[in-house]
């Protein structure tokens, strides 16, 4: 392991304990507060005596633990690392746990320089790929003119589009499919999913920018494939890079959404709500703090906010309000939707993949409404959100939209 990275699990585990040690310290304010406002004014000398000694305690402990914390990790910078050991990252368990981290708390990594802070990136074999001329021929050695981008969705990598079907089917990637059968690029990137998803949106946008300067060969077309946030994640990039007039954005040909909150995930509506409601109470109120600690990135997901101007100057705890503004579609591109039910159609059009519901990932809202074309969409059921990263169907309508195949929208139970 290298210096930097231990340095960096030391600050992670420091802030990780101050956390904590908040949440305990904000429960017992909670309690005790409940109980002197019980017996009123005469418990009011005791209750600044124990306020007082309270909150020195909480403090000595958080700055010893992660004074300590913070030392060890010096120590063992200095005299246990190998900068020529592999990183941590490259290493496929040890990254799905730090994507993982970034998903839930990767924005306060980052505004801490955290090492472990993910970036926006290109993977190869689980390592960067850096945005020159030569480091791009290397990792695309046969680079052809067609590139398929894949974005993955929350707290995962690019090895998510690696996943074994549960059909019980060994399938190569689609990325490795498209390439044989219709000779795309494949492209993977790695991002920090707990910043907001404007942020990779912009990110992505200047990313694509710079790699059209270095592609070994003139580009004719991009394909954007997003799962999850990744679609998100697509969708903004597009918006940015048509404002920044971006020449990749003429090359779009199809943006294919893979179970994507387009109108939001009922798992972050229901964290923001619980955590309103938990906020009314003493007691609970350091509960609720404890939740609204969550990253940037998932509450992004409450309403699919795309845009900076959707967080931007408002409270991003606020109960259940969706300040999310429309984006167009690129002109010239087709978007495409999957949506997919874990249960049988009549019960599955209300659950969901258990993750999004099929409105939600069809963009069909009450209030929103997101300009997908039913001609362009596929519905499945009986998969779960998951399936959706490497399934026999959802490959064979990649291959009739991207060879220009139009068909109507289809329904099909594969479970």
């Amino acid at each position: 392991m290298q210096a930097d990275e231990i340095r960096s699990l030391a600050d992670l585990a420091g802030e990780g304990t101050r956390v904590l040690t908040t949440l305990v310290r904000d429960i017992h304010r909670g309690i005790a507060g409940r109980v002197f406002g019980t017996i009123g004014p005469a418990a009011a000398p005791v209750r600044v005596v124990h306020d007082t000694t309270a909150s020195t305690i909480y403090s000595l402990v958080d700055h010893a633990v992660r004074g300590s914390l913070y030392g060890a990790g010096a120590l063992a910078a200095n005299t246990c690392s190998n900068e020529d050991d592999e990183t941590i990252e490259a290493r496929p368990r040890i990254a799905g746990v730090l994507a993982a981290l970034n998903g839930i708390y990767g924005d306060e990594m980052t505004n801490r320089d955290n090492g472990l802070a993910l970036t926006m990136q290109i993977r190869r074999k689980g390592l960067p790929v850096g945005l020159s001329r030569d480091a791009i021929a290397t990792a695309f050695p046969k680079a052809t003119s067609r590139i398929v981008v894949f974005t993955h969705g929350w707290c995962m990598t690019e090895r998510s589009w690696w996943r074994a079907p549960r059909t019980g089917e060994e399938l190569r990637p689609y990325g490795k499919r498209l390439r044989k059968d219709l000779g795309y690029t494949p492209v993977y990137l790695r991002y920090n999913s707990g910043l907001h998803i404007s942020q990779n949106g912009q990110a992505l946008a200047d990313l694509i920018d710079r790699l059209y300067a270095v592609w070994p060969v003139a580009v004719e077309e991009l394909v954007l494939v997003g799962h999850s946030m990744g679609g998100l994640v697509s969708r903004s990039a597009c918006h940015y890079g048509q404002q920044h007039e971006h020449a990749w954005t003429d090359d779009v040909s199809h943006v294919v959404c893979l179970g994507s909150p387009h109108l939001g995930a009922d798992l972050e509506k229901g964290v923001n709500a619980a955590s309103f409601v938990l906020a009314q109470l003493p007691e609970t109120r350091g509960v609720s703090k404890f939740l609204n600690t969550r990253s940037a990135g998932v509450k992004d997901l409450r309403y699919g906010a795309l845009l900076d101007e959707d967080w931007q100057d408002c409270d991003p705890d606020e109960f259940l309000r969706d300040r999310c503004q429309e984006v167009p579609f690129l002109p010239g591109a087709v978007y495409h939707f999957v949506s997919t039910t874990a249960a049988p159609r009549a019960v599955g059009l209300l659950m969901g993949d258990h993750l999004v519901r099929p409105k939600s990932a069809a963009g069909q809202g009450k209030y929103r409404s997101i300009p997908f074309d039913a001609a362009h969409g596929l519905i499945l059921a009986g998969l779960n959100h998951f399936d959706l990263l490497n399934h026999p169907s959802v490959y064979d309508k990649l291959v009739t939209w991207l060879s220009g195949q139009q068909t109507a929208e289809q329904t099909m139970s594969v479970g």
